[in-house]
């Protein structure tokens, strides 16, 4: 169980890329037309879909430490990586209530759970 919680985070991040992707292209395909450097900070939607989108390699990061953390039994750091993904999760759901941090919500209790050896 332990196992598929961590891969769980870790596909939550590699489904963030292309569904960033898909949903943002035209603020991608207008931010690289126009030469992409510093083309995110003055348009709000071009900046939503950087932020959304570069949240999928920090996601897969957390993932592959939690998969680490179960592969090696190091239920340290497997309850380490739950409370980040649990506090950085509880700021942003509150921050954002319609977004998708309830994802990370739901799983990140149960890397904390399997950080202290309750889940198989």
């Amino acid at each position: 169980m332990s196992n598929i919680v961590a891969w769980t985070l870790f596909a939550l991040g590699v489904f963030h890329i292309p569904f960033g992707i898909i949903k943002f292209k035209t603020a991608f395909a207008e931010a690289v037309s126009a030469g992409f450097v510093d083309q995110f900070r003055a348009h709000e939607v071009r900046r939503t879909a950087l932020w959304f989108t570069i949240l999928g390699p920090l996601l897969m990061l957390a993932g592959h430490a939690a998969i680490h953390a179960v592969a090696v039994g190091d239920l340290a750091l497997l309850k380490i990586v739950g409370i980040y993904v649990l506090i950085t999760s509880i700021i942003c759901v509150i921050a954002v209530p319609k977004s998708g941090f309830w994802a990370t919500l739901l799983v990140s209790p149960l890397l904390i759970a399997a950080g202290y050896g309750l889940l198989p």
